[in-house]
């Protein structure tokens, strides 16, 4: 089918050839040579693309170009090239790069998608949404915690039966950033809410597939061709018409200047600059930047839970281990705390390396130079699309020993007391850093903290023949289905 495909879509491109000169791109990095309009995808497949985009930095070096069908990528690899883009030229590489799958649904609107005085204005002001609804303080982690209590009775239901935890822990994670944006959390057996979240998953899944691949790259065409990806907008429509039903029902029932949550503020901010014929504050850009939140404040958290219970099933030695510090430092009379953190340098370490290892988002989101700029002796003219290649600085073997292997001591010290490592980068830094790095970091170390306090882990194959290898690889790296089983302590 894709062999069909990649014909179809050269036939198709052929009429509309466009090539930009090599003098209007600037002096780019070198790369591999390019077909027209098939760009490097004979190289680089539309799956698996992480890796082998860091097959190509072994021969390219850790700054190199490929063509995403006819559009140049510079690709950032390893973490010394990464924080010297992402960082200490921090505002130059700030811009977000196109991302069709996304663009279609967003037309450049919200935090996550949106470029120059758009993003900054949302920026600054959700940002200061979202401390005023407490996020990063000790009311969120009460949240937290509260949420984490409803996970393992839900779990504790399962009377020792098989089950995949998914719905579970995605239902969990997205109740954090729904009291936090709609102001109310939903029960584990709400149909409605079970629905929407079979969407987010879903459209995780499909933008991380070929398919979504294969869209990014040569959407003009992809839009005309029938397949799985066309589900993807659909989805995305369905979760619009969802948060159109929250804005309606805060429109409804609020009381103008005292906010629950975030919908409430935005809503006050757009009453305050509706005069004003240059806001960025109107309906749509509501819409965008609360599904934004709603999708980046479940789907990948969550993944990274699901993903992280199926490593501890495959290594019972470590996941006994973090049952005997969690005993010995929080016990199982009180629930876990941030401030235990600290007191638990093993299981602190273990979930760094979860993260560490399944890198959720292994290409990032693309990025964008704002500005005509100068890197590591190469021009990269302002608009020019950079891909962040987070996966490679988490296999660094300079900075983690046997990178490919789960190995918790990579953020150990001799003495057995927590190390961080510069080269981890889960959230990617600089000025496009996720909004929620923060409130993600506390819901990895609480739930799975309480989880662990609380039950044993049964997996239903021997832990040798767990297979931890990604579903599909795109977007992120989502992990493959599986049931396990949960005992109490």
């Amino acid at each position: 089918m894709l062999l069909v495909l990649l014909l179809g879509l050269l036939l198709l491109t052929l009429a509309l050839r466009a090539r930009s000169s090599q003098g209007s791109r600037g002096k780019l990095p070198p790369g591999p040579t390019p077909l027209p309009l098939l760009g490097n995808l004979l190289q680089l497949g539309s799956s698996k693309m992480d890796q082998r985009l860091m097959e190509l930095s072994r021969r390219y070096g850790p700054v190199f170009t490929v063509h995403l069908g006819p559009r140049p990528a510079v690709v950032l690899s390893g973490s010394a090239a990464l924080r010297e883009a992402l960082l200490l030229q921090g505002d130059a590489f700030s811009g977000r790069g196109a991302m069709p799958t996304f663009e279609r649904f967003t037309r450049g609107n919200g935090i996550a998608f949106s470029n120059g005085p758009r993003w900054h204005t949302l920026r600054t002001f959700t940002m200061g949404a979202l401390k005023d609804m407490g996020l990063g303080t000790r009311s969120i982690e009460e949240r937290i915690q509260e949420e984490a209590a409803a996970l393992c009775k839900e779990l504790g239901q399962n009377r020792d039966a098989p089950f995949n935890p998914q719905q579970l822990l995605c239902n969990a994670v997205s109740n954090v950033i729904c009291a936090v944006v709609f102001g109310q959390r939903y029960g584990y057996e709400d149909p409605d809410f079970k629905t929407l979240l079979d969407l987010l998953n879903d459209n995780f899944k499909l933008m991380s597939s070929q398919w979504g691949q294969m869209y990014n790259m040569f959407p003009s065409v992809m839009d005309w061709v029938p397949g799985p990806h066309q589900r993807i907008f659909h989805n995305f429509e369905l979760l619009r018409a969802f948060i159109y039903d929250q804005i309606w029902k805060h429109q409804k029932s609020r009381k103008p200047r005292e906010p629950r949550d975030f919908i409430d503020c935005f809503l006050d901010q757009i009453d305050k600059e509706k005069q004003d014929p240059w806001s960025h504050f109107y309906m749509d850009t509501l819409v965008m930047t609360t599904h934004n939140l709603f999708f980046g404040g479940t789907e990948t958290t969550s993944t990274t839970l699901r993903y992280g219970l199926l490593i501890l099933l495959k290594y019972p030695e470590v996941t006994k281990k973090a049952h005997e510090e969690i005993d010995r430092v929080v016990g199982r009379d009180r629930a876990p705390r941030l401030d235990d953190r600290e007191n638990l340098p093993y299981t602190n370490a273990v979930l760094h390396e979860i993260q560490r290892l399944i890198s959720v988002l292994p290409m990032g989101l693309p990025r964008a130079t704002t500005q005509d700029t100068h890197f590591r002796g190469y021009f990269l003219p302002k608009g020019t699309h950079v891909i962040p290649l987070l996966v490679s600085a988490h296999r660094d073997s300079i900075q983690f020993k046997d990178p490919q292997c789960f190995d918790p001591t990579n953020f150990l010290d001799d003495k057995g007391a927590f190390r961080p490592n510069k080269a981890f980068m889960p959230f990617a830094p600089g000025k496009r850093m996720c909004l929620g790095a923060s409130l993600a970091r506390m819901e990895i170390f609480l739930f799975l903290t309480t989880i662990l306090q609380r039950f044993k882990l049964c997996p239903m194959e021997k832990p040798e023949d767990i297979d931890l290898t990604p579903q599909c690889t795109g977007l992120g790296n989502v992990p493959p289905a599986y049931e396990l089983r949960v005992l109490a302590r």
